[in-house]
């Protein structure tokens, strides 16, 4: 018995198999795309880098949150600060998350940690060696608990050891501002 193929139906299987082939490659681009886009938005920050951001920014008003994806409290406080970055857009405030997370849980946690949660502020992992130091650095009065947050402008430095809530963000933010 002899199996009887058309020319119709191989040039079907072709145009299929380069289909198939077609979208993996397209498939492979985006997910290139994605992994680099969030890569790009998670970037390791030294205390120097955030002081520098900080003094360039002369009528800005820094709100520096201080997290890690280990942590409910922060985890549960996150969405209030990306509620504080949207209702600011177009005010002189920048709304910074800092990930207390290791280093090495920069790939398979903090990155897909923001990208399952559609965090669109700006993230940043500390890239600092000695613990005591930095949290020394960032305040002196630190514990070095997390949830903490930082209201910084070149007037206004306010340090909260503390979760907050959408509304307390919200006139801690306007209190700093009032006072520059």
């Amino acid at each position: 018995m002899f199996l009887y193929i058309s020319y119709d139906k191989i040039n079907i299987l072709k145009a299929l198999n380069l289909h198939y082939k077609t979208m993996r490659v397209f498939f492979i681009i985006c997910l290139s795309l994605i992994i680099y886009s969030v890569n790009a938005q998670v970037k390791l920050l030294t205390l120097d880098d955030l002081e520098r951001r900080i003094a360039n920014g002369r009528d800005t008003t820094y709100v520096i949150n201080f997290w890690a994806t280990w942590c409910s409290p922060c985890v549960a406080e996150l969405p209030n600060f990306e509620k504080l970055r949207l209702a600011n857009l177009k005010k002189p405030v920048k709304v910074f998350l800092v990930s207390l997370d290791f280093k090495s849980k920069l790939q398979k946690g903090v990155i897909p940690f923001v990208l399952k949660n559609n965090i669109k502020a700006e993230v940043f992992l500390l890239n600092e060696p000695d613990q005591q130091q930095y949290i020394e650095r960032i305040d002196k009065k630190w514990s070095g608990a997390i949830p903490a947050t930082l209201f910084v402008n070149k007037k206004v430095r306010r340090f909260y050891e503390k979760e907050f809530t959408e509304k307390e963000l919200a006139n801690t933010l306007l209190t700093v501002m009032n006072k520059y």
